[in-house]
């Protein structure tokens, strides 16, 4: 059999931390199966049983078990929320990102039930076919434990394409066959059993997906290359999907449910977005009116896609399943990006007073495109003009970007697993910290007036996020089964006559009959009165061998080359008949396509083997906040940056010089 490693697969048993993390959620799923086994088991047992003290009994174990299943599902919800393992080794600088962890399944069994098939419906013998079923179950483990990279992606392209062959080959929409698809749920652990392919070919779609979002996570965000790749990688998760969501309607497990999927899709797409505002101001934010009006737009914007996302998370049933981390890292970033949006406005205002050598008109329009409503119906020319107005707008911008960034930090503190990633929380205090000493910068202590409330900004980008369906969904693989056969003809859901041999003797190189049609040739034109029809051939038979040599793949003159060779005794052809398929009994009904088979949530799976908890990840303690108060007295020469936490790491790196002004300006 072929090494799964050697095939695309990772090494199972390699101790990297998603590894470790994919194995926990392996084992905590057994778990679930084996609780879930006992609460159906007392269930009946309460509907079958009138003794009260055996009822008052089996109460009370559903107690116990409904207590462990809460336990086990609070599990799977950190590993969901474990996102540092996922994010890149040598970047302890920026915020991190959501992945997707893989959805497990269980081994899939294709020797029997395919062999049998394949004696049955092809009429051949299917230990002729081991090697290529052996290729089939290699493939599929492989696919359990893909590289995190493109490779892992076309392993898994690979397989899927595989599937598109599988299933018209062997899977008819009007008989089951005995093999079983077990695959659990993402977020719940709840495992879904079915007959139907197409729950497979979902699952393997959304892995994909997945796959895709951990190298958007894992990509080097301190590059404009790995910025780069961050944003391909997600745009291609939320390609992937959309065509999940598209292509399979009523999938029977929840986390590719098309309310999840579409939630799904928002927050790849997010992340996206968050990555091109990384890309934009990763060189360093000019300190000048125009660019931090245009940094400002493009913070709202990332902001107001966060805030999509998490108005999505927040919808019954989708907040039962979403982890808690993930709503709060949504809301979090939300309030995050639009402080820092207020923030950049109220620097232009603030440090940027209009001169006679400024071009009026552009400031003008840009200010004016800036809301949606003028603070307090002033024009725009008048806010730019008067020095007084453009403070106490500054002013009220800066407020709004201290309570956003407070804000912040409340929601930092009420998820526990949000109080793991010291980063975030030294990004945030550098934040508001920065947004408080501006605030003291610009204040007079003789002013008393109640502040105004600074308007909402208009969101803005000058590149947005889209789904991209990477090629990898349709990647080109050969058939491991066309030694039956054109897929065109010989599929499940054709019926055939066994083989018949004819012995086929020319009568003046005549053959009797005429053949018709691509690989399979067709027998045409058939005369009665011939040896082969008296023999049995008929009309309409498919030829599929000539003495020895298969013939399924030949054309019409190719096969003709093999009759014409045959010697005065004549060769020994095979042909098969199409039969009748309108007398097969009518398909059930399925939880994924009409017209398929049903789904099974408690059968055919596997014992839990280990009882015991896995072991919470500790999160190492990351490096301590480099202080964000560094000044110059450049203002236009000066440039800004994102808040860090990194001592000696790209956050720090020079920035480009432009002509030196008088002005005092702080460093973003």
């Amino acid at each position: 059999m072929t090494d799964t490693h050697s095939i695309g697969g990772c090494n199972p048993f390699a101790q990297t931390g998603r590894s470790k993390l994919q194995n926990k959620r392996a084992h905590i799923n057994q778990q679930i199966i084996k609780q879930m086994r006992m609460r159906a088991g007392a269930e009946n047992l309460l509907k079958a049983t009138s003794n009260n003290k055996v009822r008052e009994q089996v109460v009370l174990e559903l107690s116990y078990v409904n207590s462990d299943l809460q336990l086990l599902m609070e599990q799977l919800e950190g590993l969901n929320s474990s996102v540092d393992v996922y994010q890149n080794v040598q970047e302890m600088s920026s915020i991190p990102l959501i992945p997707l962890g893989l959805k497990e399944t269980k081994d899939v069994d294709f020797s029997v039930a395919l062999k049998d098939l394949i004696l049955e419906h092809y009429s051949e013998d299917g230990s002729n076919f081991q090697a290529e079923i052996d290729d089939l179950m290699d493939l599929r483990q492989a696919c359990r434990t893909p590289s995190r990279n493109p490779s892992g992606v076309d392993l898994l392209a690979s397989y899927f394409s595989q599937l598109s062959f599988l299933e018209p080959r062997f899977f008819s929409p009007t008989r089951q066959i005995a093999i079983f698809f077990t695959w659990y749920d993402s977020f719940t652990g709840v495992p879904v059993c079915q007959q139907n392919i197409s729950l497979e070919k979902a699952s393997m779609l959304f892995n994909m997906a997945a796959l895709y979002s951990q190298i958007g996570t894992r990509a080097d965000r301190q590059t404009q290359a790995g910025l780069e790749d961050a944003i391909a990688a997600f745009q291609k998760s939320a390609g992937v999907l959309h065509y999940l969501k598209e292509t399979f309607t009523h999938t029977p497990s929840y986390d590719m449910s098309p309310a999840m999927l579409s939630m799904l899709i928002r927050l790849m797409l997010a992340q996206a977005q968050e990555c091109m505002f990384e890309q934009i101001t990763l060189p360093g934010i000019r300190n000048e009116f125009f660019s931090l009006l245009k940094i400002a737009q493009e913070a709202a914007k990332v902001g107001e896609t966060y805030s999509e996302v998490h108005q999505s998370m927040i919808q019954t049933p989708i907040k039962n399943n979403v982890p808690f981390f993930w709503t709060t890292i949504s809301e979090l970033k939300t309030n995050h990006y639009n402080s820092l949006a207020h923030y950049f406005v109220s620097t232009a205002l603030l440090d940027h007073q209009l001169a006679p050598s400024d071009d009026e008109d552009k400031q003008e329009k840009a200010l004016s495109q800036l809301y949606d409503t003028m603070p307090e119906g002033r024009s725009p020319l008048d806010i730019l003009k008067d020095k007084e107005e453009r403070r106490r707008i500054g002013k009220a911008h800066l407020q709004r970007s201290i309570m956003g960034h407070e804000e912040a930090i409340r929601i930092h503190s009420r998820c526990r697993h949000l109080q793991k990633l010291d980063i975030l929380s030294e990004i945030l205090q550098a934040g508001l910290k920065r947004s408080l000493t501006k605030f003291e910068q610009n204040d007079k202590e003789d002013e008393f007036t109640d502040y105004m409330l600074a308007p909402d900004i208009i969101s803005k980008t000058e590149k947005k996020a889209e789904m991209e369906i990477p090629a990898a969904t349709k990647v080109k693989v050969k058939d491991l089964f066309q030694q039956l056969g054109p897929l065109s003809v010989f599929s499940a859901k054709q019926r055939w006559s066994a083989p018949r041999t004819i012995r086929l003797r020319l009568q003046d190189r005549d053959l009797g009959f005429t053949l018709k049609g691509d690989a399979p040739v067709q027998i045409q034109s058939l005369d009665p009165l011939c040896p082969a029809a008296a023999e049995g051939l008929k009309e309409g038979d498919y030829l599929v061998a000539v003495g020895d040599t298969e013939c399924k793949w030949l054309g019409v003159s190719d096969v003709m080359k093999l009759l014409k060779g045959a010697d005065e005794e004549g060769v020994n052809i095979r042909v098969v008949s199409m039969l009748d398929s309108s007398s097969q009994p009518m398909p059930t009904k399925s939880a994924t396509y009409g017209g398929l088979p049903k789904t099974y949530s408690m059968i055919c799976l596997a014992h839990d083997e280990d009882d015991k908890n896995p072991k919470s990840r500790k999160v190492a303690k990351k490096p301590s906040f480099l202080s964000w108060g560094l000044k110059n007295k450049q203002k236009s020469g000066s440039t800004l940056s994102l808040p860090n936490a990194d001592y000696n790491g790209p956050w720090n790196r020079p920035c480009p010089t432009y002509p030196s002004s008088c002005n005092e300006s702080a460093l973003y």
